[in-house]
């Protein structure tokens, strides 16, 4: 084999001169610059798992091997895709690099973690990767450019955080069927937009009729120990109030195995009137039973515990929001 690389280098040097890298199986894959302007996103469904998107893709290049032909790794509805290219064939700039693009609006799927729900925070990613060459021929890099987004772009219930480009490598562990054929590795170019849930969102529309759920439930605990009916009347009503805006909440989530942000909260607080409850059952059986105990001493030291009960749920509501 040395004696073969030699006669090779030889012949080189008497035809050609120096002889190139790429006789020594020293090729080096061709760097394809992608970038990505995105116009709009619409149609974000977590039920679904997907969203809609409209962007312009371009690609620079030096070399022979066309990156255009690409697909997308996480399209779906592929009878509603569309790529429109920019020019028929590839233009070459006046620094050498070939350049063409495209114009793509299609649906692409999303798995959302919704855990932290409605603090959620996701990376809705669009992904492609070349359909012929693999990595060792092309791979795709980042582009220089810095702006990735339309300027007044706006998804309504959501904040744009911050948008990227990265390149990575996705490895395909089987043949497809095909004993021929070697599992292979591919450049994998992916945009990422980050987005959130703004915090008003959790605080007035989520937060702010629970906590007043809670300070009516509460409000038991400030009312004589004698109106025993009008006492117990509070917690349950407060009850029945969080099952219902918990059902809310919850019919515009899908299905998941697990309990998200909120749901902790909402077991926070169906602990919280169950302890106000058995209070509530505790004092009166006391009142009743015991003639040392008056109602005023009950009802005082009833007051100190609302406060703490609601100071605790305060105190369990952060630390669920910090930790969880």
């Amino acid at each position: 084999m040395r004696q073969f690389f030699f006669i090779s280098a030889l012949i080189g040097l008497f035809i050609g001169g120096v002889p190139s890298f790429s006789a020594f199986g020293n090729n080096e894959p061709q760097k394809v610059y992608t970038g990505i302007y995105l116009m709009n996103v619409y149609d974000l469904d977590v039920n679904e798992y997907s969203f809609y998107a409209d962007f312009y893709l371009w690609f620079k290049w030096k070399g022979e091997r066309d990156p255009t032909n690409i697909e997308f790794v996480n399209s779906i509805e592929k009878w509603g895709f569309t790529q429109t290219m920019f020019h028929d064939t590839a233009l070459v700039l006046p620094d050498g690099y070939s350049y063409n693009g495209m114009r793509v609006e299609g649906r692409f799927y999303y798995s959302f973690a919704l855990s932290r729900f409605p603090l959620d925070r996701h990376s809705l990613d669009i992904r492609l990767e070349n359909i012929i060459y693999p990595i060792d021929s092309l791979v795709y890099v980042p582009d220089t450019s810095t702006v990735f987004l339309r300027k007044d772009l706006v998804i309504p219930g959501w904040t744009i955080e911050k948008s990227n480009i990265t390149s990575h490598v996705n490895f395909y562990e089987t043949g497809f069927g095909d004993s021929s054929q070697r599992a292979d590795r591919f450049s994998n170019s992916s945009f990422h937009l980050i987005i959130s849930r703004p915090w008003s969102y959790f605080l007035l529309k989520l937060m702010l009729p629970l906590i007043v759920v809670i300070c009516a439930s509460l409000g038991s605990l400030f009312i004589h120990p004698v109106y025993i009916d009008a006492r117990t009347s509070l917690p349950i009503g407060g009850l029945l109030s969080c099952v219902f805006l918990q059902q809310a909440y919850s019919s515009a989530l899908p299905d998941v195995g697990y309990m998200v942000l909120m749901d902790k909260i909402y077991l926070l607080s169906y602990l919280l009137i169950a302890v106000v409850m058995f209070r509530l059952i505790l004092a009166g059986n006391i009142l009743a039973s015991t003639a040392e105990h008056s109602g005023e001493r009950i009802l005082r030291r009833d007051k100190r515990l609302a406060i703490l009960f609601f100071m605790l749920f305060l105190i369990g509501t952060l630390a669920l929001v910090v930790f969880a």
